[in-house]
């Protein structure tokens, strides 16, 4: 008898052929069985149904993403059920809000009779939320006081600013949704992005919105011009002659032959000025500390252009006969 081929699986092609007849069956079968289902009425299901926020979009902008669907439990013939549960040709339902800066949220059961109708033929039985939230402030416009964002910019060693910046315009305008106008706390940081300022500042700044509120805010001008002065404090060192007051006779220092010096920081401006000064230690024995027999030196006269003083020793040791 001729032996009859089979597959490389070991099936043979009658086999292969049965079997393919059955599966176009069963494909055949479920497929009417499933047109037939969608024909039908009376089915429920739940589905997000798209929705859209409608509002004045010139006097109202979102601050947070706005929601775009809301689960909803309908009724219906199965082809309509099927196109809600797959948005196929569904149009968004409108939620309209005349004021929506007046609270955050919207009830769903004052959406029921109009998203009811909207769905027809399909019956609305129950929206799944109590609520919508949103977040849609007012646009305002308002004025903020320029001030330098210290991290942006840095001084030169031993250099200051010298009175107050001046910025011009004095203020900024800008537009924006309410609440986020509210945490600039009246003031817009300036970005010198500028590092070791060592001369005076005439330049014009180039204004500049936080990067994740780009999309929510507007500036009325794109500059502002920054002023400012720059002062240079100068190293310097002197030898102090030493003053005793009210020193009884037994008691002297105990090295007589100490040199005391003052290192201090001088406005460049007051260094002449400071040439002509005679400073002196003041070693005033009624301020003496009596626990460790120690003096505090101090510094006459001491002008208020000096900084970080330091004077070397701080202290002299008494000694007593």
């Amino acid at each position: 008898m001729p032996e009859t081929k089979k597959s490389s699986k070991g099936i043979s092609p009658k086999k292969l052929s049965d079997l393919k007849v059955v599966v176009l069956c069963i494909a055949a079968a479920t497929t009417f069985w499933i047109l037939n289902a969608l024909n039908k009425d009376d089915y429920n299901t739940i589905v997000d149904f798209p929705i859209e926020m409608v509002y004045n979009s010139e006097a109202y902008m979102p601050v947070k993403k706005l929601p775009t669907s809301i689960e909803i439990e309908i009724n219906g013939n199965g082809w309509d059920l099927l196109r809600k549960y797959f948005n196929i040709n569904e149009s968004p339902y409108p939620i309209e809000l005349s004021d929506p800066a007046e609270k955050n949220y919207i009830l769903t059961s004052d959406l029921k009779r109009t998203l009811g109708e909207f769905l027809s033929p399909t019956q609305l039985i129950s929206v799944l939320e109590d609520s919508i939230h949103f977040q849609i402030d007012e646009i305002q416009t308002v004025k903020l006081r320029p001030v330098l964002d210290s991290l942006s910019f840095s001084m030169a060693n031993n250099h200051r600013i010298l009175d107050e910046i001046k910025f011009t315009p004095e203020t900024i305008s800008i537009s924006g949704p309410s609440s986020i106008l509210k945490t600039f706390n009246g003031v817009f940081p300036i970005q010198m992005n500028k590092n070791k300022i060592d001369t005076n500042i005439d330049q014009d700044v180039k204004l500049e919105i936080p990067k994740n509120l780009d999309d929510q805010l507007t500036l009325e001008q794109n500059s502002i011009k920054v002023q400012f002065d720059v002062v240079a404090f100068l190293n310097g060192n002197k030898r102090l002659k030493v003053k005793k007051v009210n020193f009884p006779r037994t008691v002297t220092m105990e090295n007589e032959e100490v040199v005391i010096m003052i290192n201090y920081l001088v406005d460049e401006r007051k260094s002449d000025e400071l040439k002509d000064l005679e400073f002196e230690a003041i070693l005033n024995y009624s301020n003496r500390n009596k626990e460790d027999s120690t003096i505090a030196v101090i510094v006459e006269p001491m002008p208020s252009y000096l900084e970080q003083v330091r004077v070397e020793p701080a202290t002299i040791k008494l000694k007593y006969e």
